[in-house]
This record gives structure tokens, sequence and C-alpha cells, in this order.
């Protein structure tokens, strides 16, 4: 392993070996489904809807390769969490909708380990929990509040309230002054898990090209017409499944402003070595997370090394398909990690990486049809997508199909969403807002982090 510095590609990625992509489209062909975007919500919708309908003919299309994006690029926890905080959430949309919000994450968390192990997906998976911590005490004094909430809402079987004391029985670091332990979550290689989902479509007879961007989106009486570079495909139905990466798609007006991307970065050490796993604790080599404003993320692979993550996000108006990197926001998660566990000052950063997460005007996600039933739309997991996005393909799969269930009644499905405003506008939004949270942590951490 190298020390890439703005190599752009994700250590998943990388650490993933030779791959090899399937084959560009080449020929013109008629389908009943053309999904864009080959990633968890993509590959999910496209092999629940052709084991729904095996004589339907389903195509994905992915523009890079399948991995390039959120999909291979992100940390891999597979948790309950839902748009921002749940506070945010209560206060937008109530608390039933909260509560509803939380089940259906139940589910998904439930659904995305049953599609690991029923079939095998070699994707590193450890249903391991998380830790919720804190630094400072006004951060936890905020984070007990939040625990009240979840238990007022009946939402906490699965966490309890740990002490300092009971967290630096697992970790040893003077920073942790408290936090949430919540089991029933897990996480996950993400471009292994996206590369086995792509096994199990195409096992299914899904035709999946990749090297294939869309180009043009035509919509006639009766059909849905695509031009990729070399062919063109007419659809009954489509699937927009590109998350951040939806303003890349040419279209309505109404799709480019669903969603904005923000960039967030994340580092990875070197293997520690069992002497400095011991030195740390980390026992249960549960994920954790902080609960500043400008989260930070961390996580152990299977061979020993740490995942980090978080502490800023950067708006771009250029396209997402390229790389943007943030020394910046790299140094900070080195030193952060650092802080954290001293004990760690002499381990090497392996690996730097970052990607695009989708926020939207609503700051919860949303599965909508735009315009008309023939084309649905998904996106807004606000860097929380992965068993998100994997139950949203079981949904969508029924949205195709015309069939009401549980799942398509879930609220976030063609709910009215307020519109994000142009790039420029957005950006600027972003980087406020950015500021105001950074002043924010600053607030809750003075005296204790320089």
């Amino acid at each position: 392993m190298h020390d890439n510095n703005n190599e752009p590609r994700s250590f998943w990625q990388h650490d993933y070996g030779v791959y090899v992509p399937n084959t560009r489209l080449t020929e013109d062909l008629k389908v009943d489904v053309a999904v864009i975007g080959g990633g968890f919500t993509g590959l999910n919708t496209a092999w629940q809807f052709k084991r729904d309908n095996p004589g339907a003919r389903v195509l994905v299309l992915e523009a890079a390769l399948i991995g390039f994006g959120a999909s291979g690029r992100n940390a891999g926890f597979s948790t309950k969490l839902f748009g921002l905080e749940p506070e945010l959430v209560v206060l937008r949309w109530g608390r039933q909708r909260m509560i509803e919000a939380h089940r259906y994450l139940e589910k998904a968390v439930a659904y995305t380990r049953e599609v690991i192990d029923s079939h095998g997906i070699d994707c590193d998976y450890r249903h391991a929990g998380l830790l919720r911590v804190s630094y400072a005490p006004r951060q936890l004094a905020r984070l007990g509040k939040t625990l009240e909430l979840y238990e007022s809402l009946g939402l906490a079987a699965d966490m309890r309230w740990c002490s300092a004391q009971q967290l630096r029985e697992g970790h040893d670091s003077p920073r942790l002054l408290g936090g949430i332990h919540e089991t029933e979550t897990g996480y996950l290689d993400p471009c292994k898990q996206v590369r086995g989902l792509k096994m199990l479509a195409a096992s299914v007879g899904v035709r999946i090209h990749e090297a294939t961007p869309v180009l043009d989106i035509a919509r006639g009486d009766t059909a849905i017409v695509l031009r990729t570079p070399h062919a063109r495909v007419t659809a009954d139905k489509l699937v927009i499944a590109t998350n951040a990466y939806a303003r890349q798609i040419p279209g309505t007006r109404t799709l480019r402003q669903r969603q904005f991307p923000l960039w967030t970065y994340q580092v990875v050490t070197e293997p520690l070595g069992d002497a400095l796993w011991q030195s740390i604790g980390w026992k249960g080599r549960e994920a954790f997370g902080d609960n500043r404003q400008m989260l930070h993320y961390f996580r152990p692979t299977v061979d020993g090394r740490i995942v980090m993550g978080g502490g800023d996000v950067r708006a771009y108006t250029g396209s997402a398909m390229v790389e943007q990197p943030s020394p910046a926001t790299w140094a900070h998660c080195e030193a952060h990690l650092k802080w954290i566990y001293p004990q760690l000052r002499d381990v090497r950063i392996a690996y730097r990486w970052g990607g695009p997460v989708s926020v939207n005007a609503d700051m919860v996600p949303e599965i909508s049809f735009i315009d008309d039933e023939r084309l649905i739309y998904a996106g807004g997991c606000f860097g929380h997508g992965v068993a998100l996005s994997h139950l949203n393909g079981r949904t969508i799969a029924d949205l195709l199909q015309g069939r009401r269930s549980e799942l398509t009644d879930f609220w976030i499905v063609n709910r009215k969403a307020i519109p994000m405003p142009g790039a420029t506008l957005s950006c600027w939004a972003g980087r406020t807002a950015r500021h105001a949270l950074r002043v924010w942590d600053w607030w809750e951490e003075r005296g204790v982090k320089g």
C-alpha cells in the first residue's frame, strides 16, 4: 500500500485488486426497465424486479464502473441513521414520521444483512454495533437529550448509555466523555458489496453495461429513449439511481433540482499490528462516530487498519465525476484520529480519498416519480445510504410493478419535495451552513480541543 495523495480511487477500490468491468453498450436495445446507476440502489432495484419478473428485459447502465461512486467510496456503515439528527427530523416532519423512518431503517439493516448472508456475498460484514461519543460536556448533554428522544419515541430498544468509565473499558482514550451504544448495526466493505450485488443481478439475467454514460433522455408518449455514446435504449420505465451524481444526468429541470452533492473525505491507516490494537483497546471493534455538527466517523478493517472520515464537507459546482482533493481535510482527519488515540502518533496514513454525498432541501431521503410514473428517482441519503439504498431497491421494484406494499407506503415515497436552488446559490448556502456548524463545534469544544 502506498500513500496515494490524490489518486481518484477509494481505499476499497484500490484494495479490491484487479477488476474487469463489463463492456460498454454498443447496440440499440428495447427493454422493459432501464436503470441508470450501478450502485447499491440501482443494482438492488434491477435484481429484485428481475426476480419478480423473470421474463422482463432489465438493463443497468453505469457511466464509469461498478463501485466507482458512493457505493465504492463510503465508509460501509449499515446503520439506522436517517437524514440529519433525529431532533431535526422530528422538528420538520413530526414524531410519528420519525418513528416510521426508524422502523424502515431497522428493516433496511436487517434486509442488507439477510442479502449478504443468504447469498454469500464476501463483503467482510460485521454486525458489531455503533457508538456515538462526545468529547465535551455540552456535547454530552446534547447527546443525552438525543437518547431521551429515542426513548420517548419507543426507539431505544438496542441503545444504552455509556459513561466515560464504561467507554474507557473498551477504548483507551482520554477524550471520550460518554455516549450511546447501539447494537443492531454493522459495517462492510462497500466495494466488495456492490460488486457482489452486480453478480447477483447478472445471475438472474439483468444486463449490465459499464463505461456507458447517458447523454440524453427523451420521453415520448409510449416510451423513454436514452442516448448513449454508441447506442440508443428504448425503455417502458426508467429508474435514475445516481444519488449524488444525479446532476450529471441530462433531463428535466425538476430532476436537477432534487439534490446537491457535497464532498466528504476519508483516510485509512496502515495496519496497526496486535500491539497497537491492544494499546488503544477498541475491544468490540464496533464502528463509532461523534455527535459534533461536523461529525467524524471511525471503523476497523479486516486487515487491522482504521478508516476515519468526516470533520468537514466541501461544495463544488463542477462535475461530481471528477475527484475534488482536500489536503486540509485529510490533514484534519489524521490529526483528529491521533488526538483521540495519542498511541497512534507514529502511525502512517496509507490512503486518502473523497466522494460526494447527496443532500436536499428537505433534509431526508426521497423516492419519487418525476412528472409521471414511468420515471422514478431516488436520492438524498445524506451519507447514510448503505442500508437505506439496499431496501430502497426493493421499494422501487414494488413501485415499478404498481404494487402497493408496506414499503411503498413509507412517507418518503413520492412526497412533495422542496426544490434545491441553483448550483451557485446551493454552493453559497452550503458554505454558510458549513461555517455556522464549525462555529457551533468550536463553541462546544472550546477548552477541550485547541
